[in-house]
């Protein structure tokens, strides 16, 4: 006899978490091994209890979802993750999948539409939520164009990344979201970067950023 699907669910809302606990444990060939409530928890639990899927929030606190899918993916390869989430916007799909996620699901999913994912991935197939998946099939996202490597060494890696995003023209609401940081974090970041820059707006950070070839790369 085929031994049950083991899955571990990961959701900081405990409400919902109980609700998905019982939901999958009631899905033919599924068994519920364990439950998380952050990135790192799953983590701990995924080393311990060696599921076969992750089905995996992304907005919880300690760890969000898509860095502990990064570190999941690293340290056990052979583990599918299973994103079920309320973010349907492009930056957390995105990095939700090169994280490597294989399936990606919108909360407001069905009974149905939760267990084909678990069997795709489980087997090794990608599957989407189809109010993402064109965006995905329509976004031919070309390889952003490198920066030069020695320009700014003075910069950490963060502010290197900050700077990028701002050549780009995002916001500091919009970095937030994308790097999953807090407004007050990247608003540091920001200052750092003019002061190290030795410009005193964005505008004078963007020039110097564009002339190194940042934000040179199509917009997502």
């Amino acid at each position: 006899m085929t031994e049950p699907r083991r899955v571990l669910v990961v959701d900081d809302h405990p409400m919902f978490r109980e609700g998905l606990v019982a939901m999958v444990g009631s899905l033919p060939g599924n068994t519920v091994v364990g439950e998380a409530a952050n990135g790192v928890e799953a983590l701990e639990a995924t080393a311990d209890l060696e599921p076969d899927v992750v089905l995996m929030d992304l907005h919880m606190p300690v760890l969000n979802g898509v860095e502990a899918t990064r570190q999941l993916h690293e340290r056990h390869p052979s583990i599918a993750v299973l994103v079920l989430t309320m973010l349907d916007d492009d930056d957390s799909l995105f990095s939700a999948l090169d994280a490597g996620a294989r399936g990606y699901l919108l909360k407001e999913s069905g009974r149905d539409d939760i267990a084909r994912a678990l069997d795709a991935v489980a087997t090794g197939h990608a599957i989407l939520d189809p109010q993402v998946a064109d965006r995905v099939l329509s976004s031919a996202r070309p390889a952003p164009a490198a920066p030069d490597p020695a320009a700014f060494p003075f910069l950490t890696e963060r502010e290197r990344e900050v700077l990028e995003l701002i050549a780009r023209g995002l916001t500091n609401g919009a970095i937030a979201s994308r790097l999953y940081l807090s407004d007050k974090t990247v608003r540091n970041h920001v200052s750092n970067i003019f002061t190290k820059l030795h410009v005193t707006d964005r505008a004078g950070a963007v020039a110097r950023a564009r002339d190194a070839g940042y934000g040179l790369a199509a917009q997502p």
